[in-house]
């Protein structure tokens, strides 16, 4: 180097100049090996290519999820103190260390803190009785009988926590993320990316019951091809544009969708990157392949009458639930590979008790007690569930404490679901929460632990899944919990 370029340059202003051309040398290395599909290992990215990581123990997935948040502490994790300690304080128990600041850091507000998703103070005692229900004992609400009596299929995980304290907290269930965070595929996306299809007649993730517009999407940085495709319960109109138009023939249909084939085709060849694209061709094509399977599986009056009474479908209050889970074991043994059921639609969700938790927490189990235990024992007849995996779960759980004079608040710091099927082993209660339900204290889980579980089960390995340019964190991935398997 001269001289007189050094010493103008300054030794320092060169050094950093320096370093920030190394910096930037091997940024441009590395978003080279990233645009090229290289891993960090220097092996060839590839994209899923539908076949499992591993030996897989199940095919399908029933995703039962209830919107609102239910009371953990009046279904699956009684907690007798409630009782006892009825009317006073949280500080007036011997208990007063579940409101240490330090153990409330992990929620994260979504905006400002609105009137839930509170502090509730003063404890409210259990609104229904439990009992110990199959071989196992397990002890479960006197609201959830017909679940009960398949205690011994299902494993109760009671010390699930998550982070968001209002209803975005459906969202994160289904991603792992904070909406905070932004958008990111669901369990069910990431499913159908990664394995192929079990029937080409019908699509291979579905999403039945009605979905608010922040939480109607599933593929999001995947791609639109990995949303769910909507299903309504009504076998006169399943789908939208799901028959043809009045007046149309079969040939002329035919012909219509032959020419539409034929200008995306030409599309496609413009702009090969286009992914909306490509999965509206797709939709295009399976919506008319569908227009015949989903109408049939539809078809309630080929099953006997002691099934339709087996999902409640003789009684009113379960008789809408009990279509809908009746449609998911059609749909299973027709080879749909990942089933979402949304219960109690709306923003806050039907199971939002902040009032009123006796006669809402009653309504909502009636409804869905005995359609749910119904499609356990159905699934189980026919050599199914053993294939098949059912989760029941929902965003978060409720307040020891209550809110106004007979309601419970969001509680994020300890909650139950339970699983069943799929390699799952029956019978069991995993995980723990302190003496008033407050915190998980014991194998503490947040929720892509349950997304491991499940993606463990069907063989995939989501670290094989991820995309180069779109690194995830270590809690995206979860842990499975191999103590239920």
């Amino acid at each position: 180097m001269r001289d007189g370029y050094q010493s103008a340059m300054g030794r320092r202003p060169f050094l950093a100049t320096s370093a920030m051309g190394f910096s930037s040398l091997a940024a441009a290395m590395m978003l080279n090996a990233e645009a090229s599909g290289k891993t960090e290992a220097g092996h060839e990215w590839q994209p899923a290519d539908g076949r499992a990581h591993f030996a897989p123990r199940a095919k399908s997935v029933v995703w039962l999820f209830m919107n609102g948040g239910v009371s953990q502490a009046e279904s699956f994790d009684p907690k007798p103190m409630l009782n006892r300690y009825a009317g006073k304080t949280i500080a007036e128990t011997p208990f007063s260390d579940v409101q240490n600041p330090d153990k409330l850091k992990l929620a994260r507000v979504t905006v400002v803190n609105d009137a839930n998703g509170q502090q509730r103070n003063r404890l409210y005692p259990l609104q229904t009785g439990f009992r110990r229900y199959g071989q196992c004992g397990m002890e479960l609400s006197d609201w959830v009988p017909q679940i009960g009596s398949c205690a011994d299929d299902i494993a109760v995980i009671r010390s699930m926590y998550t982070t968001d304290d209002n209803h975005g907290a459906q969202t994160q269930f289904h991603s792992g993320r904070h909406m905070l965070d932004g958008e990111f595929p669901t369990l069910g996306a990431w499913v159908h990316y990664g394995l192929g299809s079990l029937n080409d007649n019908l699509p291979q993730f579905i999403s039945i019951g009605n979905r608010e517009y922040w939480n109607a999407k599933d593929g999001h940085y995947l791609g639109p091809a990995h949303d769910a495709v909507p299903i309504r319960i009504d076998p006169a109109n399943p789908l939208d544009f799901g028959k043809r138009l009045p007046g149309v023939s079969v040939r002329e249909q035919k012909a219509g969708f032959d020419l539409v084939g034929q200008l995306n085709s030409l599309r496609t060849e413009q702009y090969p990157g286009d992914s909306a694209l490509a999965a509206r061709i797709k939709a295009y094509e399976l919506a008319y392949r569908m227009q015949m399977s989903v109408p049939d599986i539809l078809q309630f009056e080929q099953e006997t009458q002691d099934i339709q009474a087996l999902y409640g479908m003789d009684q009113p209050e379960t008789r809408d639930f009990g279509m809908q889970m009746l449609a998911v074991r059609r749909f299973i043994e027709r080879g749909v590979r990942f089933i979402q059921v949304q219960h109690g639609a709306g923003g806050a969700g039907a199971w939002d008790a902040h009032g009123g938790l006796k006669a809402n927490h009653e309504k909502n189990f009636q409804a869905v007690d005995k359609p749910i235990a119904g499609l356990l024992k159905d699934l189980r007849q026919r050599g199914l569930l053993d294939s098949t995996i059912v989760l029941f779960a929902s965003e978060f759980g409720r307040t020891p404490g209550t809110q106004g004079s007979d309601g419970r608040d969001h509680h994020i710091y300890g909650f139950s679901v339970w699983m069943a099927g799929g390699g799952i082993r029956g019978g069991q209660v995993h995980g723990a929460t302190d003496e008033l339900g407050f915190h998980a204290v014991e194998d503490r889980h947040y929720v892509t632990d349950i997304h491991a579980t499940i993606l463990h089960q069907l063989g995939l390995d989501s670290r094989q899944l991820e995309i180069p340019d779109r690194k995830r964190l270590d809690i995206d991935h979860g842990v499975p919990i191999t103590a239920i398997l």
